[in-house]
């Protein structure tokens, strides 16, 4: 015998059974929930016969566009990617190889992640869901080239060695460095040139390996200005050295810095320039060449703000990363002045896979305030900087602490592991670890802070043009 229970959930099926019958030939209705009126819309059911078609996604209309904003930079004759990417002739011999890497967000390099915090960067060349998509669909349709009247004009280079900053002013070479087929990590200092009468300001700067063998040796180089040739640089400290002033740090991958508007980093005359470097070697000879490239201010211009960019937020214990584990280690700096902080660059090694910048804010009482406001995936191939965009750039009070959380995985899930049965600490060599965010800000003056604080309030409070909403989404 059937209970009243279950009589009545029988029930209830039924009527939800026809009610969706029903709904299916009902003229379109809005329904109401709670005082609010829904634009939800029952329509027919069409047949897949009734469908309309899909839109062909081509080459020339759809994907040649995205590739010339996000790819060719790189991906072009001469420069460092493996293929080029700037034809139809180029790109379909690769489409499956393209639709792996854009669908797993591998390329383009941009290992941000768009759900936590801020995700509104100058120097983005990520693709939106809707492009990887489309890049999907094309290379499943067997990458159709399309009318070659809808290709857009290809992205002129000045040569295949442009620059990410433009042209600059100030190219200096330093001495190529022969690095053995084996052996252990080479550290050391090369000097060169400035070849400048005045002191001037840093604009824009750029250090990349002058050829693709070199980018394969250089772990990292941090450029200073130095009186003496004989100063040594420890190569842990990007403050300065003795007698010098800190330039920029290079490591595998990473982008050119580009310096908000009015402010810089000061470049004096009759100084030498010295990279402080460190090369591995990869089984056979290499010459490592390295280039640094700067746009200045106009001599005489003082920028209002100095950029200062430096290791923050070490780690307060030592790594500790037993084989087959993944491990967290945390850092924190206290700024004790108001700053706009400009970008924030993860620096990890091989067994690197996450690092998040969290700002603890100075309260009163028992309670603190924090804020997660950026946390990137790491490949130690792409040491990005990330810009932040200027009406996002965090502007933080005195006192506030910068706290950085980083994951190293030792295991057998990161394929770029070289041992995950091994141990692995603190270190300087490749195979060592470390933990650390190289972060990029201006100091600002109380009132400075209090206008720019007043400033951003305003403009979040004016409504969002239409282009503004369309970059959001």
């Amino acid at each position: 015998m059937i209970s009243a229970d279950s009589r009545r959930v029988v029930g209830l099926i039924q009527q939800l059974e026809v009610a969706v019958i029903v709904a299916r030939f009902l003229v379109p209705q809005r329904w109401v929930l709670g005082g609010v009126a829904l634009g939800v819309v029952l329509l027919p059911v069409v047949g897949a016969a009734q469908s309309a078609p899909d839109k062909q996604v081509t080459f020339t209309k759809d994907i040649a566009p995205i590739l010339q904003r996000s790819c060719v930079t790189c991906h072009r004759q001469g420069e460092m990617a493996p293929m080029a990417l700037m034809t139809y002739e180029d790109a379909r011999p690769w489409a499956r190889a393209i639709k792996t890497r854009v669908t797993s967000r591998e390329m383009p390099p941009w290992n941000i992640d768009h759900t936590i915090g801020i995700t509104q960067f100058k120097n983005d060349p990520s693709l939106s869901d809707a492009e990887i998509a489309m890049i999907a669909k094309w290379a499943d349709a067997g990458a159709p080239r399309g009318n070659a009247a809808d290709m857009p004009p290809l992205r002129q280079f000045a040569d295949a060695n442009e620059w990410q900053i433009g042209k600059p002013d100030l190219i200096i070479k330093y001495p190529a460095y022969k690095v053995p087929a084996s052996g252990p990590d080479l550290f050391g200092n090369l000097y060169a040139d400035v070849p400048i009468a005045k002191d001037r300001y840093i604009k824009a700067i750029q250090t990349r390996p002058a050829n693709a063998v070199s980018r394969k040796v250089i772990h990292h180089a941090l450029s200073y200005s130095v009186d003496d040739p004989a100063v040594e640089a420890t190569g842990d400290d990007s403050a300065g050295v003795d007698g010098g002033q800190f330039l920029v740090e290079y490591a595998s991958g990473k982008n050119a810095e580009v310096y908000p508007e009015d402010s810089g980093v000061l470049l004096q005359a009759g100084k030498k320039a010295m990279v402080s470097y460190h090369y591995h070697s990869i089984g056979e000879e290499t010459s490592a060449e390295l280039e640094l490239g700067m746009v200045l201010y106009p001599e005489g211009y003082v920028p209002k703000h100095i950029r200062w960019s430096k290791q923050l937020a070490q780690p307060t214990a030592d790594l500790d990363i037993p084989g087959g584990t993944v491990a967290r280690i945390d850092g924190y700096t206290i700024l004790h002045s108001p700053a706009r902080i400009l970008s924030f660059q993860p620096h990890m090694h091989i067994r690197g896979k996450r690092q998040c910048l969290e700002l603890i804010y100075p309260t009163s009482g028992a309670s603190a305030k924090t804020e997660m406001v950026s946390c990137a995936n790491f490949n130690y191939n792409w040491h990005l900087n990330y810009t932040y965009a200027d009406d996002a750039a965090p502007l933080v009070p005195a006192g506030t602490i910068l706290h950085t959380i980083s994951w190293h995985d030792n295991s057998t899930v990161n394929k770029a592991n070289p041992d995950p049965k091994n141990w692995v600490g603190d270190g300087q060599r490749t195979i060592d670890e470390m933990g650390f965010a190289w972060i990029g800000w201006y100091d600002l003056t109380p009132d400075e802070y209090k206008a720019e604080v007043a400033a951003r309030k305003a403009s979040q409070q004016k409504p969002k043009t239409t282009q503004q909403q369309q970059q959001q989404q």
